[in-house]
């Protein structure tokens, strides 16, 4: 059973109630099948209930063995998730929060991994995903909360108790993430009939795959190819319309998981492994330029070394855990670890810079590796249902990045197709992809245009705010979702990420 919070308790199985929405369902009698068994007996009653007379389902056309092996498939799925992972029972399992995440992530690769081309999803994996992405989310239904309700009686009077209901945040985000899925899945079905651009293999002569051959190191996928004079001008605008709105996906998974990973809370085994201070996480140099008294985040990440996701992933890295080494400081007052002279306003300018230098590289570099915060917070979460949320919002957002790749790989192809001279009005797609940012410098994108305009204004807008008068305390720390906004995401469709 889970609580509010959505840990799960144990107890003796004969004497423990589970809470069902609407009610609570006590144990069941004496001498009644109950669990696998219960189950066993009743497959073949619950799979006539819903067939015709012919023996097959009405709605999806599967007979009587689909549904049999259905209900043996979900047995043995939720079997391994309550033996954490451990199918030898030896008592060596991960917690149920890491089991469903684990299961989650599994299933996402084992379905999307295959998809390689800009080409709608097969029935058959469509299908797959469905039926077992809603048997795993089907365990949000039980995460519920007391709220307050009023009962009417026979005899008219109005009387006030307290009902379940599911968890107000997988209330609310549970359906947008299923609508985010859908769009997802819905967009590569718009690619259907798509046939100006097509995939050649691997393994293809070098003829055959022209100019547009890949320069990165995903060598093992198709290559894309267009007609020789590129793509028409409705085909490449239908593109960009289909880009941006993918985009809109990227942006809003991605609010979600972040949100959902400023929810969880910071493990004991994160804590213990890091530094004394925040110095001495950073080093010398991060920590000098974060320490300037007028910071600017476009220097700050010039002057850094980025030409690889290694060490995109190390500088997040540095600066989280500063940020949590500062964060821990200020709330516990310890005056005695910080330099002689910093007051409680330089330390907390000194945490937000760090967390617009977070933001900035969320935001440049979409797709990169977690941190170690991030998995160690995965690892050691208790709570199902964030566990669920994190885990459904990062498979959507890897899912959404990799069709905008996609995408940007089949206008690549058509820039390269045009004349040289018509190149040159044109800026090539997909500069900042993560699969060709290897060796991308910020100041080749300050040369960009409107686009490199438009993010200076935002940097200055940013250091402005960093620049608070003396004296002046700030009572509130920006919310990462408030920032994104700022870079151009999207905020949740719910309140709260």
């Amino acid at each position: 059973m889970f609580d509010a919070s959505g840990r799960n308790w144990g107890g003796n199985e004969e004497t423990t109630a589970f809470w069902i929405q609407g009610g609570r369902m006590e144990q069941p009698a004496v001498g009644k099948q109950t669990g696998w068994a219960a189950l066993d007996q009743m497959d073949g009653k619950a799979a006539q209930s819903r067939l015709s007379k012919e023996g097959t389902c009405p709605r999806c056309g599967s007979g009587q063995n689909r549904q049999h092996t259905d209900v043996e498939q979900m047995k043995e799925m939720f079997a391994k998730l309550l033996l954490g992972e451990d199918m030898s029972g030896g008592g060596k399992g991960v917690s149920s929060s890491l089991a469903l995440s684990n299961a989650i992530t599994n299933h996402a690769a084992s379905v999307f991994g295959e998809q390689v081309r800009l080409e709608p999803m097969s029935a058959e994996r469509k299908a797959r995903w469905r039926r077992e992405i809603d048997w795993l989310l089907s365990v949000t239904d039980y995460i519920v909360e007391l709220v307050p309700s009023q009962q009417v009686g026979s005899d008219g009077t109005k009387m006030e108790i307290m009902t379940t209901q599911q968890r107000k945040d997988l209330l609310v985000n549970i359906p947008a993430l299923r609508k985010l899925d859908a769009m997802l899945i819905g967009y590569l079905d718009n690619f259907k009939d798509k046939n100006e651009f097509w995939y050649v293999n691997e393994d293809a002569e070098d003829t055959e795959k022209g100019n547009a051959e890949r320069k990165d190191d995903k060598w093992w996928l198709p290559t894309v190819k267009v007609p020789p004079n590129g793509l028409s001008d409705v085909s490449r605008k239908w593109l960009q319309f289909q880009k941006e709105s993918v985009n809109q996906v990227l942006k809003a998974a991605m609010a979600i998981n972040a949100q959902v990973l400023m929810e969880m809370e910071i493990p004991e085994a994160y804590i213990d492994s890091l530094p004394k201070n925040g110095r001495a996480s950073l080093g010398d140099l991060l920590y000098r330029n974060i320490t300037v008294e007028y910071f600017d985040p476009s220097q700050f990440l010039a002057s850094v070394d980025l030409s690889t996701e290694h060490r995109v992933v190390d500088l997040k890295n540095r600066i989280e855990a500063s940020v949590v080494i500062w964060n821990r400081k200020m709330h516990n007052k310890d005056v005695k670890a910080w330099a002689p002279g910093v007051s409680l306003e330089k330390r907390e300018q000194f945490e937000e810079r760090a967390q617009t230098i977070l933001h900035l590289l969320k935001h440049r570099f979409p797709g990169i590796p977690q941190s170690a915060l991030d998995i160690c917070k995965i690892q050691f979460n208790k709570d199902v249902g964030l566990s669920i949320l994190e885990s459904y919002s990062r498979i959507l957002e890897s899912l959404a990045h990799t069709v905008v790749s996609k995408i940007e790989d089949v206008l690549h192809a058509d820039w390269l197709a045009r004349d040289p001279g018509e190149r040159l009005s044109v800026e090539e797609p997909g500069m900042t992809r993560l699969s060709d940012f290897m060796g991308w410098t910020l100041e080749q994108e300050s040369e960009n245009g409107k686009e490199a305009d438009g993010r200076e204004d935002m940097l200055v807008l940013e250091e402005s705010q960093m620049k608070k008068p003396p004296g002046v305390l700030t009572q509130r720390v920006p919310s990462y979702t408030e920032n994104l906004e700022c870079l151009g995401g999207l905020r949740s469709p719910t309140s709260r990420h």
